[in-house]
């Protein structure tokens, strides 16, 4: 995400004095699977209308939502004109999936446990971390919004930008 940020901030930005070549949204926060999340993705919804005409990045949002009910709450939840809005608004699902390595995943979760010791609350084992990539990769194909899966070598994965530039139409 802050490669492609990186790429389509400076190359888009209109100001001497604000960022506003990209903007970009981690939308989930501690939301997503909780009575919160209806409310929030409208509210994110009206926000993305505001930015219409300019990039904007979002990390996680009614795909997430979806996922973490199904997984955490037992419950599947279905939000009604969310894709509609998001197709009116040319939005796309960019899937960065990992390689289904215990060694890999356990390699990253110690990563997020040294940068975010708070992490610890929510850790889960290597092994739950597949079963929702493989959700999220079943639930991306049955959107309406174009969608690229991009499958990693390692992570991170520093060769993942080329390929989503290119699929977004932006030039390196």
């Amino acid at each position: 995400m802050s490669r492609i940020y990186n790429h389509l901030e400076p190359k888009h930005n209109k100001s001497s004095y604000v960022l506003d070549g990209c903007h970009w949204f981690n939308a989930d926060n501690g939301v997503f699977g909780t009575r919160n999340s209806a409310g929030v993705i409208d509210g994110y919804l009206h926000i993305f209308h505001s930015l219409r005409d300019n990039n904007i990045m979002v990390e996680k949002f009614n795909i997430s939502d979806k996922i973490y009910h199904r997984l955490h709450n037992n419950q599947e939840i279905f939000h009604k004109g969310v894709e509609k809005k998001l197709q009116d608004l040319d939005f796309k699902h960019i899937l960065v999936t990992f390689p289904e390595d215990k060694k890999l995943i356990e390699k990253r979760i110690q990563d997020r446990l040294s940068l975010y010791p708070h992490y610890k609350n929510i850790v889960k084992s290597p092994e739950w971390y597949m079963g929702q990539q493989n959700e999220y990769k079943k639930e991306v194909k049955k959107s309406k919004l174009p969608y690229l899966i991009v499958n990693t070598r390692e992570l991170p994965d520093d060769s993942l930008p080329l390929d989503i530039l290119k699929w977004i139409g932006e030039k390196k």
